[in-house]
């Protein structure tokens, strides 16, 4: 019962809307019922941990990792991991590096052995340290050799001068180096003790502000006395290495000894057997191999020598025991090693070998989808006695030979078939026929003029033909500046021709409503060079599936540390030649299917020391992870469309994609882009990193016509210049039109005979605007992979030096 005095609502009481309980993750809780799925369940336990649970999780990563340092620091140089290779890279002519090899020789209670496989070579043993190195000295002139070396080092050991650091050529060889990838390096100074002490000073603070912009945080080590080269040594041995990620992917490894085994058919190709340290991955016998520079092999066996550099050195046989300092000599083709009882660890399984077959062989018949009937086959019968013909020969011609006797009318019209210099390799013959209906082929009835012959004297100073090839080559440069010039102010423009129909040249081309949003089939009209290589389903997912095996399953071979002898196939006697002349041989391990061709799309960016136009499709050199090529590329913009558009030349500016054909390789791996010159030196343009290996990558080339207007009206226009005929304008009447200024339209119809048209666009034009036309049509690459490259003709140095430019100019 309500009390008298209370308060009632009336009807204008406010209602207010109730709360919606089921929204929010505690009544989804509650409406379960304390069910929860499964695939949630692990998520919301590592949510869940306490602070102090993932304090502790933080702290056993943190030890994981740290213990992983330790564990690669203590294993190499050691008794059961590879010796220390540690590469002298002298980047300045006055840099001392026999000085250097000296001090690092004369180290105490050390057993030192000559390598005679590289010149200036030597290995060191330390028992006491429990140490071993393997020092390789590589001029900063030799290009291959150091980049090959680089490629397998541990360490770099940079030899600097005192005074002025590096010049022009050691500039090179660090920007090849930074480009490729650096492993873990140190910096050593010989000599500058002929200098005052105040002056020496100066020089040592002069140099440690240069070398900043390339090294920062690095240390400088002088290398004047024995205790300065023991410092080094243990810097070398206690820095953290730094990883290279497509060497510790692979097995790999520097020859220590190597001899070669002629074959039964030919003393031209033979076995080759390379006896070396196994670093990275386990090495699989079926598996193949890359040397560097020569190709892709397989091996036929593995077997196990006994280690020459061994710390123990009872162990190794024919070792004199010492306490003091030893220098002992070992052959470069490691007869006496090989001589010796060897095990064989493995030998080769031709079932699970991988095969050496790098490109598909096509069956022309493999698109057929029927067979001709014999209805068909007679009419082609029927067809080939209709087109007979009655030609006078000779007594006592054949057959064959009738056929191929030509009349007199045939000769007439018959054309030559000369191949088209252009991009776009249209039929000479299709063009032809097209003038001759157009009635221009006034200029064929015209016959040449013989040319007129006459004696003259000319004077020794114009016959200098080296001068000539000089103004030749300048006068070939200044060609391509002009090109690149006119490409920057007016991309992809290009004049329509007047002796041949604009429906004809540009009859492979077609025009697109947008570049974005248009569709492109990316499996349409294909080249037949498409039908030579592979291409994965889904390339990411296997390089994944790779790695994934790579890091969890183990591999049965040779472990890493351990010193064996590869038995190579079929190698050329000239890789062994190569090595007895001081170069070094490096052999990497193939992933599965990396011998295999196809489109590889690499990302790179111009350098900044060379500035010449280099121009698509012009054969350059390149450096892709462990393999050396040439090859001629395309070069596209970098973006995330499904189109790209094709870029003439190597733009200095921007980032472009430059296309290849070549072997898989699975990234990431580095990339350098060098150019030959006439004199045999390599310049490096470009550098970068592998993008992905994708066929189905689609790069447009565009071409832009343009016309101008002749009479302007309130959205119409008269323009002349595009085309020249009616029939060309016809026949691009469904093209969408665009002017520079922003104006879009359509041709509504021609004008006369000569190529005027009317066009509506959405605005009034101006008259100093510009009518565009653009066209578009895929290309592909050219198929002229070469894996043997030529050796660059070493660098010449100059004398002035970078780094004290650099400084006074600060």
């Amino acid at each position: 019962m309500v009390a008298a005095g209370a308060h009632r609502p009336g009807p204008l009481k406010q209602q207010n809307k109730a709360h919606k309980g089921g929204k929010h993750s505690g009544a989804a809780q509650r409406r379960a019922g304390g069910r929860v799925s499964v695939k949630a369940q692990p998520r919301r336990r590592l949510r869940d941990l306490s602070r102090v649970d993932r304090r502790h999780q933080a702290l056993q990563l943190r030890r994981q990792r740290k213990e992983a340092v330790l564990v690669e620091k203590r294993s190499l140089g050691s008794r059961d991991g590879p010796p220390h290779l540690v590469v002298l890279v002298p980047l300045h002519s006055r840099a001392a590096a026999h000085d250097t090899l000296h001090l690092l020789q004369s180290q105490d209670s050390a057993i030192v052995r000559v390598d005679e496989g590289r010149a200036g070579g030597f290995v060191l043993l330390c028992p006491r340290l429990k140490q071993r190195w393997r020092f390789v000295t590589a001029q900063a002139g030799d290009l291959h050799a150091v980049l090959d070396l680089a490629k397998v080092a541990d360490s770099l050991l940079f030899i600097l001068d005192p005074a002025d650091g590096w010049d022009s050529v050691g500039e090179h060889c660090l920007s090849c180096l930074f480009a490729q990838g650096l492993p873990s390096y140190a910096l050593g100074v010989p000599g500058g003790t002929d200098l005052p002490p105040k002056k020496r000073i100066d020089a040592r603070k002069k140099l440690a502000k240069a070398i900043e912009k390339r090294f920062p945080e690095a240390k400088l080590f002088p290398l004047n006395t024995e205790q300065e080269a023991s410092l080094l040594l243990r810097h070398l041995a206690a820095q953290k290495q730094r990883h290279l990620a497509f060497r510790d992917r692979r097995a790999h490894l520097l020859a220590y000894a190597a001899e070669f085994v002629p074959g039964q058919e030919s003393d031209l190709v033979g076995t080759l057997k390379v006896s070396g340290f196994v670093r990275g991955q386990t090495l699989d016998v079926n598996s193949l191999v890359h040397i560097v520079g020569h190709g892709d092999f397989q091996m036929s066996q593995v077997d196990a020598p006994p280690d020459p550099l061994s710390l123990n050195p009872r162990v190794a046989k024919g070792q004199k025991k010492s306490q003091d300092m030893e220098v002992q000599d070992d052959s470069v083709n490691g007869t006496d090693e090989m001589e010796e009882d060897v095990k064989v660890l493995m030998k080769a399984d031709p079932k699970k070998q991988e095969s050496l077959q790098s490109e598909v062989v096509p069956d022309p018949m493999e698109g057929e989808q029927t067979w001709p009937t014999e209805e068909e086959l007679q009419e082609a019968e029927a067809s080939l006695k209709a087109n007979r013909r009655v030609v006078k020969v000779p007594k006592g011609t054949s057959k064959y030979q009738a056929a191929w006797i030509v009349d007199d009318e045939e000769e007439g019209n018959r054309e030559d078939d000369d191949s088209d210099e252009d991009d776009d390799n249209i039929d000479d013959e299709m063009m032809e026929e097209a003038i001759s209906q157009e009635g221009e082929s006034s200029e064929e009835e015209e016959e040449p003029a013989e040319d007129e012959c006459e004696t003259m004297t000319v004077s020794e100073c114009l016959r200098d033909d080296q001068y000539d090839e000089k103004v030749e080559e300048d006068e070939q440069m200044l060609e391509r500046y002009k090109q690149e010039r006119m490409d920057e102010m007016f991309p992809d423009e290009v004049d329509t021709p007047r002796d041949v129909p604009a429906r004809v040249r540009f009859q492979k081309y077609r025009g697109l409503k947008s570049f974005r949003t248009s569709p492109w089939d990316p499996k349409e009209n294909l080249p037949r060079d498409y039908a030579r290589i592979f291409q994965f389903q889904d390339f990411s997912r296997t390089r994944k599936h790779l790695f994934r095996q790579i890091e969890k399953e183990e591999a049965e071979g040779a472990s890493v540390g351990w010193y064996v002898t590869l038995h190579i196939c079929n190698v050329p006697v000239s890789v062994m030649e190569s090595f007895k002349e001081g170069k070094p041989l490096v052999l990497f391990s193939l992933l599965p299917h990396e011998q295999k061709m196809s489109v590889l799309n690499f990302l790179a960016r111009r350098h900044p020391s060379n500035s010449e136009p280099v121009k698509a499709k012009e054969e350059l050199i390149f450096h892709c992870g462990f393999r050396r090529f040439r090859a001629s590329p395309l070069f596209s913009q970098h973006t995330s469309a499904d189109k790209h558009k094709l870029e003439r030349f190597l733009r200095p500016d921007a980032a472009l994609v430059v296309t290849v054909y070549a072997p898989i390789t699975f990234p990431p791996a580095s990339v350098l882009l060098f150019k030959q010159r006439s004199n045999g030196m390599h310049d490096l343009i470009a550098t970068g990193s592998l993008l992905s290996v994708d066929p189905d990558r689609i790069v447009i080339k565009r071409l832009v016509l343009s016309g101008h207007p002749f009479k302007i009206f309130t959205k119409t226009a008269v323009v002349r210049y595009m085309f020249f005929n009616r029939e060309d304008v016809m026949w691009f009447k469904p093209v969408e039109l665009r002017t520079k200024w922003g104006r879009r339209g359509h041709i509504k119809e021609p004008l006369g005979t000569h190529g005027h048209m009317k066009c509506h666009f959405d605005g009034q034009l101006k008259s100093q605007d510009t009518v565009l036309l653009n066209l578009y049509k895929r290309v592909f690459p050219k198929w002229t992979y070469d894996p043997h490259v030529p050796e660059p003709v070493p660098w010449v140095r100059s004398e002035s030096s970078l780094l004290v430019q650099e400084v006074e100019m600060e």
